[in-house]
């Protein structure tokens, strides 16, 4: 009968191949390490020599000593590392994510110098091998060493990893540096020494080497991702400091070694040093963005552009610094207290605003230890020299005054007063009330006088309107006078030509009879018998036909100068006698025709026949002279 002992073998084997790890690694000391794992190794006891056991104060054995062994097992087979002398811990690799960095702190290893925080940095593969990491010289505690994105083989016995961030400085931003260890700062300094050849303080080792000083640091760092030991070097970040356009910034640099003054023995209220010295640089800085340590930096912006400031509480510049000026109070020569408003314009030249920051540290303490005091006692006191209508009255040469006065005093501080202007002036209430009852008295008076004024031209206008409605009446009445005149004058002409064409006619019919007779006569001479009687008849006819001819013609003569004494009538009528009587006796004696004292005198009775009776008179004249002609005997 089979038993299940008969098989014994075939248990075995199947133990065997279920158990086949195990059994090589009791009898065989066989150990897998997995390609993802790493074997931390720590051995049990030493078999031979009590030599074998770690130097005092050490954890990890670098000479096959009993404890933690610093050789790690790479991922592989491995024999002999049997159960019982050595335990072997399968560990993932150290593995730094992107965007990241591995921080080392070793457990062991030389003690860090006095003084020092970090650990030197030693040949180590990157920390993978901790037998060459302890054999150079590794110093215990933080490593200023540090491993980057990547996998690694890392001794966890002998090694700590602290994964960290980068350190990314973002735009428009400036890392302000404070390094964790180095050498002491210089005494006298607020800053480590500037220090080169660090890759921006990514590597420390290098920072230290070249003597670099713990604390805070001159250089800055820009915008960027930077693999930083965190543990060696703190960054701040703060804003770019930005100069805006119209402004100049002064630098104030609180290190670097003491420099020369550039600015001579003129200048004595202030040290004006060249670029990176400590003092006031002479060079400001125009429009834009820097880089400055706000620790050992100050950049005091300064207006270059016109600047106003107001003396005024209900007004405020955007630039602020007129913030705690206030309206002027004065008090004038009559005792009473009254406000104004001052608007003050100034301008600092780019060249000179170093100049205004090393006196005064600030525009605002330019403002508050120059401007203010100054503008403000300036006003005071010419308040006190005078009252407050003339003060009120004289606000121009005032002012004219007090920006003459306030140029001298700003060009002595380095700055420009362009303009002073007096605003708003606010008497007293009682004051005012009695300044306004004067002008409304005034205003009132001028008033009246100004109705009084229309008035009387409103008189005057309707007298000229009537006199010009008479002067049509007059302008008539004189044109109707000179029409007369005229027409009398028209007829006088009309008369005498009339009564020298008929004198004329008479005279050329007497000549031309007398002539026919001439001609009958020695025609007839012959026949003087015969015709005899018909030549005294044909004489006789002749005579009475010029006999009546001529009474004919007196008989016009009469009714033409009747006419014409009609016509006197009328221009005496209108013109008066007296007037007429010397208008004519001028005409005629400018005419040259009439003697001034006549002939003969004719008279008439003083009634109203008087002037026809003397200008029949004078029309009896003509016809005697006409007469007088007729009888002088012929030449």
């Amino acid at each position: 009968m089979t038993t299940i002992l008969d098989f014994w073998w075939v248990i075995l084997l199947v133990l065997s191949i279920v158990l086949y790890k195990f059994v090589l690694r009791v009898f065989f000391g066989m150990v897998i390490v997995p390609e993802d794992r790493i074997g931390l190794v720590t051995k049990k006891f030493v078999l031979f020599g009590s030599d074998k056991s770690l130097p005092d104060g050490r954890i990890i054995a670098t000479k096959g000593e009993a404890g933690f062994q610093a050789k790690t097992l790479a991922p592989g087979l491995y024999w002999a590392m049997w159960p019982w002398q050595y335990s072997v811990n399968m560990t993932p690799f150290t593995i730094i994510p992107e965007g990241n960095i591995g921080l080392i702190l070793s457990k062991d290893g030389v003690e860090i110098p006095t003084g020092r925080i970090l650990a030197q940095k030693v040949n180590s593969d990157n920390f993978q091998d901790a037998t060459l990491f302890l054999d150079n010289g590794g110093q215990k505690g933080r490593q200023s060493a540090f491993i980057t994105t990547g996998s690694y083989r890392i001794n966890t016995y002998l090694f700590e990893v602290v994964v960290a961030p980068q350190i990314v400085i973002s735009e428009n931003m400036v890392g302000i540096v404070t390094a964790m260890d180095g050498e002491p700062i210089p005494i006298g300094q607020i800053a480590g020494k500037f220090a080169e050849n660090h890759n921006n303080f990514q590597d420390f080792d290098q920072f230290l080497k070249n003597g670099g000083n713990r604390g805070l640091q001159p250089q800055v760092m820009l915008a960027g991702s930077y693999y930083i030991n965190s543990w060696a070097i703190q960054i701040e970040q703060t804003p770019m400091t930005d100069v805006p356009i119209g402004y100049v910034g002064v630098v104030i640099s609180y290190i670097g070694e003491d420099g020369k003054d550039v600015t001579g023995d003129t200048f004595k209220h202030g040290n004006i040093v060249s670029k990176g010295q400590r003092g006031v640089w002479m060079e400001p800085f125009g429009p834009g963005k820097y880089a400055l340590n706000k620790y050992t930096t100050k950049l005091e912006p300064v207006p270059t552009t016109n600047l106003v400031l107001n003396w005024a509480n209900a007004r405020s510049e955007s630039h602020d610094l007129d913030k705690n000026l206030s309206t002027i109070t004065v008090r004038s020569k009559d005792g009473f207290p009254f406000n104004l408003d001052v608007a003050q314009i100034i301008h600092v030249p780019a060249n000179e605003a170093p100049k205004v920051i090393a006196r005064f540290g600030s525009m605002t303490n330019l403002v508050s230890q120059v401007l203010e005091p100054t503008i403000g006692n300036y006003f005071r006191n010419s308040a006190q020299d005078s009252d407050v209508i003339s003060f009120l009255s004289t606000r121009k040469e005032r002012q004219e005054s007090a920006k003459k006065h306030i140029k001298a005093v700003l060009d002595e501080y380095n700055v420009n007063a362009v303009d002073t202007l007096i605003g708003d002036i606010v008497p007293p209430d009682s004051l005012m009330k009695t300044l306004t009852d004067r002008k409304i008295a005034e205003e009132e008076q001028k008033t009246y006088q100004t109705q009084r004024m229309a008035q009387e031209q409103r008189q005057g206008v309707e007298k000229e309107t009537a006199i010009a409605d008479m002067q049509k009446e007059i302008v008539k009445a004189s044109q109707s006078v000179e029409i007369a005149q005229r027409t009398a004058d028209a007829t006088v002409k009309k008369a005498e030509g009339d009564a020298t064409s008929l004198k004329l006619n008479v005279n050329a019919e007497a000549e031309a009879t007398k002539m026919r007779a001439n001609a009958e006569a020695e025609a007839t001479k012959a026949r003087a018998g015969a015709q005899a009687e018909a030549t005294k008849l044909n004489a006789s006819a002749e005579a009475e036909k010029i006999s009546k001819t001529g009474l004919a013609e007196a008989e016009k003569i009469m009714a033409i100068g009747k006419s014409t004494a009609e016509a006197y009538q009328l221009q005496v009528s209108a013109m008066g006698g007296d007037n007429f009587t010397k208008y004519k006796i001028t005409e005629e004696i400018g005419k040259g025709n009439i003697k001034v004292i006549p002939d003969v005198l004719i008279s008439g009775n003083s009634g109203s026949d008087g002037g026809i009776s003397g200008l029949l008179g004078m029309k009896l004249m003509e016809m005697m002279d006409t007469k007088n002609e007729k009888q002088e005997p012929k030449k």
